[in-house]
């Protein structure tokens, strides 16, 4: 039997890099899992890679009309919550003098709007024992040149995590952190203008990691499905680095 038989999981940005290997780690532990994203390609490739009970649902957490769907779905098909994991991120390296208003509301909309009321909208579905995982990153506890406003973003998501846990007192519910390190996904690839560029930016994070490689989004599931599991039980308010010591030393 899975760590996580007859439970039932919603992961937001489900469809790619460490919500995709998540969803599938979940699926093998026996949870019914629900990836949502904005792109409906990419989660039926998504669907069809993970197997097991997965559904996908189309949606984009800065809209709450989506998320207030998603409740909808998740309540009328499964009656509640056991396990939210707030993965769904965007990154745009931008210094001080390049910041514009569209890129701070681009950069706050998706790593802090969005997972405020994910978990706004879903916490009455989370039912007692359950657990709610956010993704921070390294990047809110470095000084990462160009990192600015993520930084801020990602600082600001450990931040309602301590809070959260306060709130939450007596109901039963954990909330946790996981913050990556440089993690090998497409994301790295967002980040560069040509393939060159990405593999230059892999190189370098590597040399900065103390482990000496970058992080598999499956090894960012593992520390998931611990944070998701009783294994964690008596775990809650933790901001857990899975970074090979990048922003440990």
């Amino acid at each position: 039997m899975g760590k996580l038989q007859d439970s039932t999981a919603v992961i937001t940005g489900g469809n790619s890099g460490i919500g995709l290997a998540t969803a599938k780690r979940f699926a093998d532990e026996g949870a019914a899992v629900y990836i949502v994203g904005r792109r409906q390609a990419e989660l039926d490739q998504a669907v069809q890679a993970i197997g097991g009970h997965v559904r996908a649902v189309q949606a984009d957490v800065t809209q709450l009309t989506d998320l207030e769907r998603l409740y909808a779905i998740v309540k009328q098909e499964r009656g509640g919550l056991d396990v939210l994991f707030a993965n769904a991120g965007a990154i745009e390296q931008r210094a001080l003098e390049a910041i514009t208003t569209e890129h701070y509301e681009q950069t706050f909309d998706v790593n802090v709007k969005g997972l405020i009321f994910t978990v706004q909208k879903l916490l009455p579905l989370m039912r007692a024992g359950g657990s709610v995982i956010l993704t921070g990153s390294v990047a809110g506890v470095k000084g990462l040149p160009a990192h600015d406003t993520y930084s801020a973003a990602k600082a600001a998501v450990r931040s309602l995590a301590r809070t959260w846990t306060m709130e939450w007192k007596g109901r039963g519910i954990r909330v946790n952190v996981i913050s990556p390190g440089a993690i090998d996904t497409p994301i790295i690839d967002s980040q560069a203008a040509t393939p060159e560029q990405a593999g230059a930016l892999r190189a370098a994070f590597a040399v900065a990691t103390p482990l000496g490689r970058l992080g598999r989004p499956e090894e960012i599931a593992a520390a998931a499905l611990f944070l998701a599991s009783d294994d964690s039980s008596f775990v809650t308010g933790i901001d857990l680095f899975v970074d090979g010591g990048l922003a440990q030393v």
